[in-house]
């Protein structure tokens, strides 16, 4: 099986019935997990990151360089979250939708997935530039470049998720008591590409939000500033969030590519099943960004809170409002 990106990731699932090695108890855990997990990932998501676009429309000023920056990674969000419902429907039946929908689907998930990682980089870097070198470089701060910089990071992004559309097909998956079909890479050079392509992609965002973040602690830990010790904690929040959910799943898929290749001691059934099951946890885990995003670099900042309580309070208020329009007993 083809495990390296989502469309063959989740087909880990539904070829695993062979005679070599039966998985059938991993199949029917991943079944029952993974769409349970999706379920309330999509929906922490859309609350927390239409919220965000909402605080922004609403009460920020969407022309500042972090706002831009912030309202590009709910978007992100957005468009990562829009592939979990086919996913998790996948991991019950199997892929049951068009062909042509598997090619978009694959498409707008990795655009999203992509963005996202790319997103929290360039958000990274410039902390870092405001923190280490705050005089520096003042077109950095201008509207135009976050522009530049975000349309930039969109179209790189497209173009990485770009052959999980052009080279995804739906294949015929033969169990031993039934047929399903799973949306997947055409052929195996290209699953390796797309296990490569995240490995690479993730490794370059590791070692700049590593060494930005390192940096950025050092020099506040030098501060006299009382916030210094509530900064310092969030930015391990941030870092910890990030390389937990990221770290163990590309390990993971790399380490399944030597599987699928019958690379020892991966060939063995039970490393083999022991490998799917860290897979699914860790993937569970990574895929969880999209709705812990908006609490990490939205509403932790004092702004958003005072704005999300005023966004809530005047909902509230607006309900009171028909309800005693609508109630001739008030």
């Amino acid at each position: 099986m083809n495990d390296s990106s989502i469309d063959s990731e989740v087909d880990s699932g539904d070829d695993y019935d062979d005679e070599v090695c039966d998985k059938t108890q991993l199949v029917q855990f991943g079944s029952i997990a993974i769409p349970i997990f999706f379920s309330i990932v999509i929906i922490l998501s859309l609350i927390g990151n239409i919220l965000v676009l909402a605080i922004l429309a609403l009460y920020e000023n969407r022309k500042t360089l972090n706002n831009i920056f912030i309202l590009n990674l709910a978007i992100s969000d957005l468009f990562f979250t829009a592939g979990l419902p086919f996913w998790a429907i996948y991991h019950i039946w199997g892929w049951v939708l068009a062909d042509i929908l598997c090619n978009i689907v694959n498409f707008i998930f990795y655009t999203g997935f992509y963005s996202s990682i790319m997103l929290l980089t360039i958000i990274t870097l410039h902390r870092y530039m405001a923190v280490i070198h705050p005089l520096s470089k003042p077109g950095t701060q201008k509207v135009s470049y976050a522009v530049a910089m975000s349309i930039t990071l969109w179209l790189v992004s497209i173009g990485a998720a770009m052959p999980s559309m052009l080279f995804s097909t739906v294949s015929t998956i033969h169990h031993k008591n039934a047929t399903t079909y799973a949306c997947q890479y055409k052929d195996d050079t290209w699953t390796n590409v797309g296990t490569y392509q995240q490995n690479i992609i993730f490794l370059a965002a590791f070692v700049v939000m590593s060494v930005c973040y390192v940096s950025i602690v050092r020099t506040i830990r030098r501060t006299r500033s009382h916030r210094k010790h509530r900064t310092v904690k969030l930015i391990f929040c941030i870092v910890a969030v990030f390389f937990v959910g990221w770290i163990p799943y590309n390990v993971v898929i790399f380490l399944k590519r030597l599987s699928d290749h019958l690379v020892p001691p991966f060939d063995d059934c039970d490393v083999s099943t022991m490998l799917d099951y860290a897979f699914i946890v860790c993937r569970l885990i990574a895929f969880s960004h999209c709705c812990l995003n908006p609490v990490l670099y939205a509403f932790v900042g004092v702004k958003f809170r005072s704005h999300l309580r005023a966004l809530l309070h005047r909902k509230s208020f607006h309900q009171i409002k028909v309800e005693e329009a609508s109630n001739p007993f008030i």
